[in-house]
């Protein structure tokens, strides 16, 4: 009995997991290793208002203008 796929949408699902396997083999042969990371969405509403909220507060510190002064300092410029 042959495990082949019988349906069109099988055999491109197993092709496009055949290229992906062999792409991250390719690079692991480089030396390079897969990393995954969950990161925030900040395309969601809640992810807005909060930001929002800590800009807030942050304006309204006492201390904006030496935390300001602080991240200028550190941050590189990418609009050279």
């Amino acid at each position: 009995m042959s495990s082949a796929p019988k349906r069109p949408e099988d055999e491109k699902r197993l092709a496009t997991r055949r290229k992906v396997s062999d792409f991250r083999k390719r690079q692991r042969e480089k030396g390079l290793r897969l990393v995954q990371i969950w990161v925030p969405d900040t395309r969601s509403p809640e992810w807005l208002a909060e930001a929002r909220r800590q800009s807030r507060a942050v304006a309204m510190s006492p201390y904006e203008k030496e935390d300001q002064d602080f991240i200028d300092s550190i941050s590189e410029i990418w609009s050279k």
